[in-house]
């Protein structure tokens, strides 16, 4: 797994397949990043080939966590097992996916500028 820190960006990319134990060690790993406010949490998951129902479970706390903590978690590069999994659960319609990083950061740009224009 690779884990690059921007900013306010955390970008975590796991690779192979997503069960319960491998969900619990990305959870663990996430958790243990020094965590601050408004930051961003990217999940790409272009590396992960498959994912069960028992490796939702860590994803799901994971948002519970961000959200506590003032945080935003959002998935991009979701491969087609993994999507059918993530629809079939209906958790396609609680996280936000997004089809690329790249557009994530537009996104969070856009973001961060209309704050900035609300600020000024």
């Amino acid at each position: 797994m690779t884990l690059t820190q921007e900013r306010k960006v955390i970008l975590f990319k796991p690779q192979g397949s997503i069960d319960l134990d491998r969900g619990t060690a990305l959870s663990e790993q996430m958790i243990g990043v020094n965590t601050q406010e408004q930051q961003l949490w990217v999940i790409d998951l272009a590396e992960v080939d498959f994912m069960d129902s028992s490796g939702l479970v860590p994803l799901v706390e994971l948002l519970k966590t961000a959200r506590e903590n003032s945080c935003r978690l959002v998935l991009c590069n979701v491969q087609t097992p993994v999507r059918l999994i993530f629809e079939l659960t209906q958790l396609d319609s609680v996280f936000e996916i997004f089809n690329s990083y790249e557009d994530i950061l537009a996104i969070a740009q856009n973001t961060q500028d209309d704050y900035l224009a609300l600020a000024s």
